[in-house]
Parts: structure tokens; C-alpha cells; sequence
């Protein structure tokens, strides 16, 4: 499929931006919607999406740029080219969560009320995000013969990002049932959503064709571990907590 959408004059309008900017409003509308819930006004979380769409896109690049600066030191130019895709989700999601600290603090707002809120949608607008890879045709799985491969230039591939697609869909999912069902502690979605990306991310990388950085690992994989087990640790706390046995009784 053309990355390019199509083409006003002299500007190329690609798919991956279209559909970035889908998973943009649709997150958007999601997160108010979420929002009443936690009595977070609708102007907080707007004023709060023009923070985290730009430290997002810096975080995301400014990962993905590092773990390719053999190529990037000889192409800078190619930095800016957003379009063409190639953003790392662990630095984004730390740069979004230092930004939402400070942002919490100024607006008297508690941190994990707007997390729990905020990681629904993320995990939604990953899923979308997915698709923008397989057309630009990026985060490509290994070789293989099964018979749900995808052929790429020529290659028959593991579907990739289908499976991220269909496992962020599957966290969304649950995590909304969750919000919607469950009277939780504050910052339980937070953290169910790290320990459940974290283990997902961690498998999934085995089927991408990646460079591995250290024990065949990648740079997502490395992240993901201890992810995976601060979260658990702050969910075991949670569940120990007088509050969360108080909730399960009501």
C-alpha cells in the first residue's frame, strides 16, 4: 500500500499522519469522556493533550533516533521526517509522565486519577498506531512460513504489528472493563496496564526482525523488565492496602 494518502500541490499527505492524528482526537474524546468519572474537567484534559502530544512525539523520537544513531549521525535530516515513522514508545511514556507530574501539581489534579484515565486511551491509540507501521511498512516481524505471514518486499514476515494491533486492543479492553466494573485504588489501571504492556512488549519483540542490543535483547525488551517488576511491586501494594479490601467488600 502507498504511504502517501494523497497529494495537495506540492504536499504529500501520508497515512501514517492521518492516522497518528486519528488516534489523536479519538483518544481525545475518550479521555473526556473518561475524565467525568474522576471529576477531571473537559478543559483540564484539553489544556493537558497540548503537553502531551508534543513531549509524546520529542520522547517517542528522541528514543528511536538514539538506538538508530549509526544511521541518523550520517542522515540527520532524516530526524524531522516524522512521516516515515520510527517512534520508541519508552522514552515518550517517561517524557509523558514527567510532563503529566508537573502538569498535576499546577493544576491540582491527582497524578494517578489522570493516569488511570489517560493509559485506556493510550493503549488504544497504539493499537491505531500499528496500522500506520504495517503500511509504512516499519516494525517489520522476522522471516517465517507460517501461514498468517505477511509478505513484505518479497518476504513472507510474522504480522508484527497485527500483533501489537490485537494485544493493545485486547489491554484497552480490559482495562476499560475494569474502570467501568471495578471500584480500584487509585493508580491500579496505571499500573495493570505497565505490568500487562511490559510482559506483552517483552514476548513480542522475539518476532521482530530487530537488531538485539545485549543477551539478543532490544532496547524495548530491557526496558520492559524492570517496568514489569515495579509494577508488580506497586500493585502488590495496592492490594495490601486497607482501602483496596474496603473497596472489594462494598
Amino acid at each position: 500500500m502507498d504511504p502517501i494518502a494523497f497529494q495537495l500541490g506540492a504536499v504529500k499527505v501520508h497515512w501514517y499522519g492521518i492516522i497518528m492524528a486519528l488516534a489523536y482526537f479519538i483518544g481525545a474524546y475518550l479521555s473526556i469522556y473518561l475524565a467525568k468519572f474522576k471529576n477531571i474537567s473537559k478543559d483540564n484534559i484539553l489544556d493537558f493533550m497540548l503537553y502531551l502530544i508534543p513531549a509524546a512525539i520529542i520522547g517517542a523520537r528522541l528514543g528511536h533516533v538514539i538506538a538508530n544513531w549509526s544511521y541518523y549521525s550520517i542522515n540527520p535530516i532524516n530526524i524531522l521526517k516524522l512521516w516515515k515513522g520510527g517512534l520508541a514508545f519508552h522514552t515518550g511514556f517517561f517524557l509523558v509522565i514527567i510532563v503529566m507530574i508537573f502538569y498535576c501539581k499546577k493544576r491540582n489534579i491527582k497524578f494517578f486519577d489522570l493516569a488511570d484515565i489517560l493509559v485506556i486511551p493510550l493503549a488504544l491509540g497504539l493499537a491505531i498506531g500499528r496500522i500506520g507501521n504495517l503500511i509504512n511498512e516499519e516494525i517489520l516481524g522476522k522471516v517465517t512460513s507460517l501461514p498468517w505471514a505477511i509478505t513484505i518486499q518479497g518476504i513472507k514476515r510474522h504480522p508484527s504489528q497485527i500483533y501489537e494491533l490485537i494485544s493493545n486492543l485486547a489491554i484497552g479492553s480490559y482495562l476499560f472493563y475494569l474502570f467501568k466494573n471495578k471500584k480500584l485504588p487509585s493508580g491500579f489501571l496505571f499500573w495493570t496496564f505497565v505490568a500487562i504492556y511490559s510482559i506483552i512488549r517483552f514476548f513480542l519483540d522475539f518476532l521482530k526482525d530487530w537488531p538485539p542490543v545485549i543477551y539478543n535483547l532490544s532496547w524495548a525488551q530491557l526496558f520492559s523488565i524492570p517496568l514489569f517488576i515495579i509494577s508488580l511491586v506497586m500493585l502488590y501494594k495496592l492490594k495490601t492496602k486497607e482501602d483496596f479490601k474496603e473497596l472489594n467488600k462494598a
